[in-house]
């Protein structure tokens, strides 16, 4: 009887888990253009001719938010004896993860929502996939099978022909010579390469760091780097509607949905959850991201978008394809063993 209780718990538990893995899935798709939508908001209702949900405010604001709601739920992990047991190595690592994953990669991510279509921030960040899997396997010597290559391969290649093909026809419709590339793109290369880097150094130092000292101590140095850089660049006027009550009602159930209650949501889906069920809700984040956009922004995706997007999600489809028969012949990896390790899986998820 009681094994037959204890069976039905675990099936029960299992998926629960699902659900809030797809649930966490369906959130962090929906950060970008979410974001978007309330700097629109923002400039719907001017403050002295400023915006007070600016890019800048609502990653700044948002930290905050956060950092107060992340510190409330992991708060019994800050003790004495869980901190002993972080290394020096530790701490350089995880202030590493934190600038890059969570000041340098918002940062530019949200520099590019400004500069163009969300569409393009979802497709392009898809470039973190395949530069992780490189850097693992060149760094890590992690095995991979020729199912995972040849996927980031594609994916790859989809995200350069959307870059290529869209320059090309907007080059061609204003008689340009030269192919450019736009700062918005550029911006989210970069903020793929910062999160790639941030996930190598999560694996090799972070696997013994607890979930709840990880999450505080990335989101509070993210938030000084962030605020110390603005400060530097734009001077402290940039901060001026920072109290805004207007700003910080919008900013709090931003963070409480997006931040805290999506992530939330994915480490608890990851507990028991195996690894291709993870990367398989994962592979769904750009579908729900450009039908987030669609949804809030009303975009409609380009032709250049359509064909570079097909590709990437063949990739991903043949990616899944290769964990699927690395999980079968590896049954010790079949759990996913650590959520820091996993935590970049999703791509950005909104601070």
């Amino acid at each position: 009887m009681m094994l037959m209780l204890s069976t039905i718990f675990n099936l029960v538990n299992r998926n629960f888990s699902k659900v809030y893995l797809w649930l966490a899935v369906l959130i962090f798709g929906a950060a970008n253009a979410i974001t978007r939508k309330l700097t629109e908001i923002g400039s719907q209702n001017l403050i002295d001719g400023r915006n007070p949900i600016s890019f800048c405010n609502v990653l700044f604001v948002g930290n905050i938010c956060a950092l107060l709601m992340l510190i409330l739920i992991y708060r019994r992990q800050w003790n004495i004896s869980n901190l002993k047991q972080v290394s020096w190595q530790n701490w350089i690592g995880l202030s590493a993860a934190a600038i890059l994953s969570g000041a340098l990669a918002p940062s530019l991510i949200f520099g590019a929502l400004s500069h163009t279509m969300v569409t393009n921030v979802v497709l392009i960040g898809r470039l973190e996939s395949p530069l992780t899997l490189a850097l693992s396997f060149i760094l890590l010597k992690e095995e991979v099978n020729l199912w995972i290559i040849s996927g980031a391969i594609i994916s790859f290649i989809g995200v350069a022909l959307t870059l290529f093909l869209q320059f090309l026809w907007e080059n061609m419709m204003s008689s340009g010579v030269f192919i450019t590339v736009g700062v918005g793109e550029i911006m989210v290369v970069g903020g793929a390469i910062a999160i790639a880097i941030s996930t190598i150094i999560s694996k090799t130092r972070l696997q013994q760091v607890p979930l709840g000292i990880f999450s505080v101590f990335r989101t509070a140095l993210a938030t000084i780097v962030f605020f110390c850089l603005v400060l530097y660049l734009y001077g402290s006027q940039h901060f001026m509607d920072i109290f805004s009550p207007f700003l910080w009602q919008w900013i709090l159930i931003y963070s409480a949905v997006i931040v805290v209650f999506g992530q939330l949501c994915w480490f608890t889906g990851l507990k028991n959850s195996s690894t291709s069920e993870v990367s398989l809700a994962s592979s769904f984040a750009p579908i729900a991201g450009i039908l987030a956009a669609y949804v809030f922004l009303g975009e409609v995706p380009t032709a250049a978008q359509y064909i570079g997007g097909i590709i990437i999600l063949f990739g991903i489809f043949l990616s899944q394809i290769g964990i699927w028969h690395q999980t079968a012949s590896n049954t010790a990896a079949h759990r996913v063993t650590s959520p820091e390790k996993m935590d970049a899986r999703c791509g950005f998820k909104g601070v």
